[in-house]
């Protein structure tokens, strides 16, 4: 009993991070058997109680005055990630339609502004690849804008039907990344390669979280057939992609750690591959 008691003295710090991480974990477990333990503003004290441990964790994590090693960069990130499974993702929360469809809505800047660039991009590659990349990318704008006002309708007007329409718009957008990115494969000179990705990827960022919230929503039959109409796989693709990219996008678009952002999107990825996109 003394030997626990002093190495909690010893090591404040990891027993403090060790306590949090129960919390969430106690309050996740609480939030699914449908426990609040009362209300707390606009939510519940369950997920108060979850919110301010999660937060008290991530001031542990940046401590300034510690100089972790790599064990404790190991640690630190398995915290970040235990903690982002535990705990809602941004881009899987909601608990309507309309509040689902609002953060679609609130991702179609950032889809906007990617397919911009992406516009712009044939200008920066060498003369050769620029017909590859306009071929690869041709339908970027109409299949944005498509998802764009699919999303601004379902928001309108959460029905099922609106709903089925959004759904074929964030797959037929999905199938049109992933086959621009294998087309990115053809392109073999490293300068114009690097302008390729790195626009195709921004682009593949937003469709991805755009698609996990339509999915989130969606029955299984519906998500089953989404997944069926996803020839092109996230395992073929997968090479192409850049998580770190991916993951600065999601943490400065919801105002998060990268380390939590990074937990988010591996866990995204295995919901997706597990329902078979």
């Amino acid at each position: 009993m003394n030997h626990h008691i002093s190495n909690i003295w010893n090591s404040p710090k990891t027993s403090a991070a060790g306590l949090l991480i129960a919390v969430v974990s106690i309050a996740s477990v609480l939030s699914q058997q449908g426990i609040t333990l009362g209300a707390a503003g606009n939510g519940t004290i369950v997920t108060l109680v979850s919110g301010l441990a999660s937060a008290l964790l991530g001031l542990l994590a940046r401590d300034p005055k510690s100089q972790p090693s790599s064990s404790d960069s190991t640690a630190k990130l398995g915290a970040w990630a235990l903690i982002a499974l535990l705990m809602p993702m941004p881009f899987m929360t909601g608990c309507s339609g309309t509040s689902v469809a609002q953060n679609i809505v609130n991702w179609t800047p950032t889809l906007q502004s990617a397919v911009a660039t992406v516009d712009s991009t044939a200008s920066l590659l060498a003369p050769a690849d620029a017909p590859i990349f306009n071929a690869a990318t041709v339908g970027f704008d109409a299949a944005s804008s498509l998802l764009v006002a699919q999303s601004k309708a379902y928001l309108a007007n959460p029905t099922a039907s609106v709903l089925a329409q959004l759904q074929i718009a964030a797959v037929t957008f999905q199938q049109q990344v992933n086959a621009s990115l294998m087309s990115a494969a053809r392109i073999t000179n490293p300068s114009s390669q690097a302008h390729v990705l790195n626009a195709i990827n921004a682009v593949s960022t937003v469709v991805s979280a755009i698609l996990a919230l339509v999915t989130s929503i969606s029955t299984k039959a519906a998500v089953a057939q989404m997944a069926s109409q996803s020839t092109i796989k996230l395992a073929m693709v997968r090479p192409y992609l850049n998580e770190s990219s991916a993951a600065a996008m999601v943490a400065s678009h919801y105002g998060e750690p990268v380390e939590w952002a990074q937990a988010q999107q591996r866990q995204v990825e295995l919901s997706a591959a597990q329902a078979g996109f």
